[in-house]
């Protein structure tokens, strides 16, 4: 049996998140590990936690889901951020893919559908609410860049570097000041990006772009 998908929940009205958070307890290999009702709160509970996928209002008091969002996505890379907002306007929705977000469903989603969209985005697949889906399907094809390079952050780009001149994950973390697990994920990440298979195959596209 695979590991149970570990779920923190970040939202400010306390019933909407503990109904939420009761709902899907009961579902079959999904586990709530936390709750936070600040963005400040949601992004420390998920460097402490590092949950599998963060389920983020985008409304959210403080900074705000699409600010945390950028947050959580640069601190915690393995996490993933499915937003859950009474928001239809295209903006927020690409704001929040921007952000780093993976999944973005409407309030008033079931609880049977969340947990199978949940499910869906842990296993790599990204999620839009059906209604909204066309437009930013769009937008997010729209000169897309061609090389990969182009679509590391600007955290990954320096990672990168660190890995071309040599260095381990912990003294990349060591620099960074981040853990050495931090830096694995990110690495993973660029990997992933760069569509190589390791670190040497990484430094050696690097040296060739120069």
């Amino acid at each position: 049996m695979s590991d149970p998908i570990r779920v923190l929940i970040a939202d400010d009205h306390p019933l909407f998140r503990e109904g939420v958070a009761h709902s899907l307890s009961g579902k079959a290999n999904i586990t709530v590990i936390g709750q936070a009702e600040t963005a400040e709160q949601a992004l420390r509970l998920a460097r402490e936690l590092l949950p599998d996928i963060v389920l983020l209002d985008i409304a959210i008091p403080e900074k705000g889901g699409l600010a945390i969002a950028r947050e959580i996505a640069t601190a915690c890379p393995v996490t993933k951020i499915v937003m859950l907002t009474v928001s239809e306007h295209e903006d927020d929705l690409l704001a929040a893919f921007k952000a780093g977000a993976k999944g973005y469903v409407l309030k008033g989603v079931s609880a049977r559908e969340l947990a199978a969209i949940l499910r869906a985005v842990a296993d790599g697949e990204v999620y839009v609410t059906p209604a909204l889906a066309a437009g930013v399907l769009v937008e997010m094809t729209r000169g897309k860049p061609h090389d990969p390079l182009m679509e590391l952050t600007e955290r990954e780009q320096e990672i990168l570097q660190f890995v071309a001149q040599g260095l381990t994950n912990r003294q990349i973390g060591e620099r960074l000041h981040l853990s050495e697990k931090t830096i694995k994920h990110y690495i993973t990440n660029i990997l992933d990006k760069l569509h190589v298979r390791s670190r040497l195959d990484a430094a050696v596209l690097i040296a060739r772009r120069g």
